[in-house]
C-alpha cells in the first residue's frame, strides 16, 4: 500500500462493534459513506440514494440489498446496482478492509 492510499483510508471502528445488520456512516474524502455488516461481510457504499439524494443510513437491509427509506429504491450491497425503481443509477462502492480487528474504508 502506498503512503497516499493509506491517507485516504478511514477508520470505521472495531469489527467486534459491528453485529449483523449494523450500519455506520463515515466520511471518505469529503463524501458520506455507509458501512454495513451483512452476513459477516462488510460493505461500503455512498450514503446517498441515486434517485433523490437521500441518505441510505437506517434503511432496511435484506437479501443483500439496502432499501432507501424515502421512496423504496433498493441497492445491491455487493455491486451498488439499483435493483428497484424509482432508482436506475447505481451508488458508488468503496473498499472495506479489516486489519487487526479494525474496519477501514477506502476509495476503490
Amino acid at each position: 500500500m502506498s503512503p497516499t492510499e493509506n491517507l485516504q483510508r478511514v477508520r470505521v471502528g472495531p469489527a467486534a462493534d459491528f453485529p449483523e445488520g449494523h450500519q455506520a456512516a463515515v466520511e471518505v474524502d469529503g463524501v458520506g459513506v455507509l458501512v454495513v455488516c451483512y452476513e459477516g461481510q462488510f460493505y461500503a457504499l455512498r450514503n446517498n440514494c441515486s434517485h433523490q439524494d437521500y441518505p441510505l443510513l437506517g434503511g432496511e437491509v435484506n437479501m443483500g440489498r439496502i432499501t432507501c427509506q424515502k421512496h423504496g429504491a433498493k441497492f445491491e450491497l455487493a455491486t451498488g446496482k439499483a435493483k428497484t425503481l424509482p432508482a436506475v443509477k447505481p451508488v458508488k462502492l468503496y473498499r472495506t478492509e479489516v486489519e487487526d480487528g479494525v474496519v477501514y474504508v477506502a476509495p476503490l
